[in-house]
């Protein structure tokens, strides 16, 4: 009964602005916008609550190193499901994110497309060839930079089906840190890895935890070899992390 509780209030919550979306964005992107922002500054975080009420759900973001956060940075992190956008963009709330995300997320998805298109979130097609991707990071970097938003790349491509920490690849990131120079902030999240589907949401909700935790913030990297000891201890600290979390070593 408290899933079916759950599901429809975050359905009803969120039904209209979903369809004003869809109905404002052909006509003016300007409206989509502000539902947009709404949907993210607002529902995001009332979504987790409806969560914790009725399937005792517990995001837990930890404040390590946010007094440390620069004004603005780019963030990289593990990727583990959809709903990460939604986490960040609640555990952010004060900060104005702009996702790197796969251009199919950009159609046919209520709340989540016209939201990643009204917004300039960065999409880019699976199929695209190297030097498009490039040239679509290029211009999202100069706007992030330029409009003062938080660039957020999950460096590993794709989410991890089994929760572990894939390869993280370098082109993206190298590509991005090029373009803005900013600081890079490295966070670890884990508890979305099994909620592939609305069935495995709503079955992985009860009781369950999705964390946050920001576990190293870098000054921009002046080389390669930097960027890579970035890509590389990054990795290794949200695994450390994930291992921490998931044998209880931190709570």
């Amino acid at each position: 009964m408290s899933s079916i509780i759950a599901l429809s209030c975050a359905v009803g919550m969120l039904a209209l602005p979903a369809i004003l979306n869809i109905i404002c964005y052909p006509v003016s992107i300007t409206a989509s916008r502000a539902i947009s922002e709404y949907i993210v500054k607002v529902l995001a975080h009332r979504l987790f609550a409806i969560f914790s009420c009725y399937k005792h759900f517990c995001f837990k973001g930890y404040d390590d190193h946010r007094r440390e956060l620069p004004d603005q940075f780019f963030l990289i992190s593990n990727h583990q499901s959809l709903l990460d956008i939604p986490l960040y963009m609640n555990f952010f709330r004060d900060r104005d994110l702009r996702f790197v995300a796969k251009k199919e997320l950009g159609r046919h998805i209520p709340v989540v497309s016209e939201m990643l298109r009204a917004q300039q979130h960065c999409l880019i097609a699976r199929t695209a060839r190297p030097v498009t991707a490039m040239r679509t990071l290029e211009k999202f970097g100069a706007q992030v930079r330029t409009q003062h938003q938080i660039p957020v790349l999950f460096p590993e491509g794709t989410r991890s089906r089994d929760g572990n920490v894939r390869k993280f690849y370098e082109s993206g990131f190298r590509k991005l840190v090029a373009v803005t120079r900013l600081p890079v902030v490295v966070c670890a999240l884990d508890g979305g890895w099994q909620m592939d589907s609305l069935g495995a949401v709503m079955r992985h909700l009860s009781h369950g935890t999705y964390r946050v935790k920001i576990v190293k913030i870098y000054p921009a990297p002046q080389t390669r070899a930097e960027e890579l000891h970035i890509l590389s201890e990054g990795s290794a600290l949200i695994t450390a992390q994930l291992t921490a979390w998931r044998t209880g070593q931190e709570a």
